[in-house]
């Protein structure tokens, strides 16, 4: 077998091994051999590119990042739906389609809470999906939508084209992974899995894309040219057929049956791998729906049925504090046990000290309690008749829970923080941040081993992770002598690290790699960084007083000095690189926009730090250069309206050399 008779026969198996995994959800390949296969297949398409297709499996990973995503309009309008809120209002639905049309058929479907899209094929290749937008116009999501393993990139014996519509959700699993891993990072969490899917799907870089672990639901034929089709079951079957992932389904012939089906759906949501905001009723003959046509608004051929969010009274027993990854103090409502949304529910969220304040909820009170989005228990009011006499206002501690450190609020006063740059509940974040690329970039420590070592009772402190024996790391599951060596090795390289990748390590708050670097030229050593005054530290350029105050506090915390003095122990390095003679861009700002071909951006805005320039992330009047690459866009556009210089890559060689 050739070269090109392997990269066909690895893209037919790998794309079968695919479907059966994320579609069928029945797998028949182990996770070893499909990577070991793709990876095979990435290796012989490196040395033949002349015949990578779009369709072929290594294509999912993502390529480069856009600059803005261009309109699309859609060739078949995607409509949205009537809301019916009870039984009743569904009678009425039914009785106005039968005033029209005769021994009306049903279709049920969840409708699953994520975001609407088309996907288009042009003689069975997928070549261009977007998002609902308002209907007519959208956006072109392709690049993004190619992540999705369950989209089919070909379909075989195909039409000449063909439209389908979708819904792009994240699983709950995925969702909870992912804020776990995001509250770990301290970043944002999001506040529910279709908001997620709607993130996702609209990065800008597809790899960011690829990595969230989006699905799709097919639930409707658009367009379709060479096929004709009497139901829509038929429709659904047809996909099912084509390898597409299609919405789960019930036929219907009776309003009884109909009513039926809801409430299970309704009563079974939990089980369901994505969320769902109600079902789906439409009518089964497409005949009978062209008859019947739409409004302005909607199809009157189908409505959705919405499920009354559920209330239920509980008494709080208690109020509890968690100290988040991030430090952030969230309170909880300790509830008596209640059903509701199909889940025993034993607390709820009562976010930060605003909200306890504002429904002056105390323990002792009974409230009214609902899921939020049907997801996260949240309390709605307090019944001030049911009140016990000698109940209390409730207030967060002064002090953290956990660590005993001063807690403050943040600028916005939404929440209150720990400040220890020791505590144990903020340790695994802490930990990861100290050892990320960008901060003192400790190759070989991800959070698997972050968490092996903090499991094992290794590492309390940052600071202790200079300390750590061979033999005792050697030990931990996962890792033996050769990876433990590896692991000493890149924490000794680390202590050489500059100052300014310390200071970012610290995860001091709006401290971040620019300031770091900021800080670590104006003051040279840790040492005059922790003796800097609020005068000294306002002076540096772009560090305003919220920040110098956050330094200040930082460094004269408890635990941030018994901190710094075990890095002192370990040897770490604590002083700023000296400045290269070469500072022929100081004072001047580049940005960096498009693909370059002899480096990443991440280095050529080294290179431009290098010599005493600045990197920006947007264009304006104060920018110096714009250095545009492959597929340049809104930043290039912006920078021509200004009259900014434009370099190419070329010209930005030279004046490097």
């Amino acid at each position: 077998m050739d070269d090109f008779q392997e990269i066909e026969a690895l893209r037919l198996e790998l794309n079968q091994a695919g479907h059966d995994y994320y579609v069928l959800d029945k797998p028949t390949m182990s996770d070893y051999d499909y990577d070991h296969k793709l990876r095979r297949l990435e290796k012989l398409e490196a040395a033949h590119p002349e015949v990578v297709t779009s369709d072929s499996p290594t294509q999912r990973v993502g390529g480069q990042p856009l600059e803005s995503f261009s309109q699309v309009e859609h060739r078949a309008p995607l409509e949205s739906l009537q809301d019916v809120f009870n039984f009743e209002e569904l009678a009425a639905f039914d009785q106005r389609v039968q005033s029209v049309v005769s021994n009306a058929a049903y279709v049920v479907e969840p409708k699953v809470d994520g975001l609407s899209v088309a996907l288009e094929y042009e003689n069975g290749l997928f070549v261009r999906g977007a998002t609902r937008g308002d209907g007519r116009v959208g956006e072109d999501v392709t690049e993004n939508l190619r992540t999705i393993r369950s989209i089919p990139l070909k379909i075989l014996d195909a039409p000449a084209y063909l439209i389908v519509r979708g819904e792009v959700f994240m699983p709950k699993k995925v969702f909870h992974a992912l804020n776990e891993e995001r509250e770990r990072r301290g970043e944002a969490l999001f506040a529910n899995p279709r908001n997620a899917a709607a993130g996702s799907l609209r990065q800008l870089d597809p790899k960011i894309a690829a990595s969230r672990r989006l699905d799709i639901l097919v639930f409707n034929i658009q367009w379709v040219e060479g096929e004709t089709f009497q139901t829509h079951l038929g429709t659904l079957d047809y996909l099912k057929t084509k390898g597409f992932k299609v919405i789960p389904h019930y036929t219907c012939h009776t309003m009884r049956e109909v009513s039926a089906h809801i409430s299970e759906i309704g009563e079974t949501r939990e089980q369901f791998q994505f969320d769902i905001d109600g079902a789906v009723v439409k009518l089964n003959s497409l005949s009978d729906r062209e008859i019947l046509g739409s409004t302005a608004k909607f199809p009157r051929w189908a409505a959705a049925y919405k499920y009354p969010p559920e209330v239920k009274s509980s008494k709080v027993v208690d109020i509890t504090v968690q100290v988040g990854r991030t430090g952030v103090l969230t309170p909880k409502a300790v509830l008596e046990p209640v059903r509701l949304a199909g889940t025993t529910v034993t607390n709820a969220t009562l976010h930060n000290q605003d909200f306890i304040s504002e429904k002056d909820i105390r323990i002792g009170d009974t409230v009214l309690v609902q899921k939020a989005g049907e997801i996260i228990p949240e309390v709605l009011s307090v019944a001030m008749d049911k009140r016990p006499e000698g109940t209390k206002p409730y207030f967060l501690p002064k002090t953290c829970p956990v660590c005993g450190a001063a807690v403050e609020r943040d600028e916005d006063g939404a929440h209150i923080r720990c400040t220890g740059a020791e505590c144990p509940a903020q340790l695994l974040r802490n930990l990861a941040h100290f050892a990320s690329r960008d901060a003192m970039d400790i190759d070989g420590m991800g959070i698997a081993v972050v968490e092996n070592l903090v499991g094992a009772g290794l590492v309390k402190t940052p600071g202790d992770l200079y300390f750590l024996k061979e033999e005792d790391v050697a030990q931990l599951e996962r890792m033996g002598k050769r990876s433990a060596k590896n692991l000493l090795a890149a924490l000794e390289r680390s202590k050489e690290q500059d100052l300014s990748r310390l200071i970012y390590a610290f995860g001091i708050r709006q401290v971040g790699q620019k300031a770091g670097k900021l800080l670590a030229t104006r003051f040279h050593t840790l040492e005059a960084l922790e003796q800097a005054t609020l005068e000294e530290l306002t002076a540096v350029e772009d560090i305003g007083e919220i920040t110098a105050q956050n330094v200040m506090e930082w460094m004269a915390n408890p635990q941030s000095k018994h901190l710094m003095a075990r890095l002192r122990e370990a040897g770490v390095n604590m002083t700023a690189a000296e400045q290269g003679d070469d500072q022929r861009f100081a004072g001047k700002t580049f940005v960096l926009t498009g693909g370059l071909e002899k480096f990443t951006r991440d280095e050529a805005a080294a290179m431009i730090e290098a010599r005493g320039g600045k990197s920006a992330g947007s264009v304006s009047k104060k920018t110096s250069y714009v250095v545009a690459g492959e597929g340049a866009g809104s930043k290039l556009r912006k920078a021509q309206e200004l009259g900014i210089p434009v370099l190419t890559e070329e010209e930005f060689l030279e004046l490097l050399n």
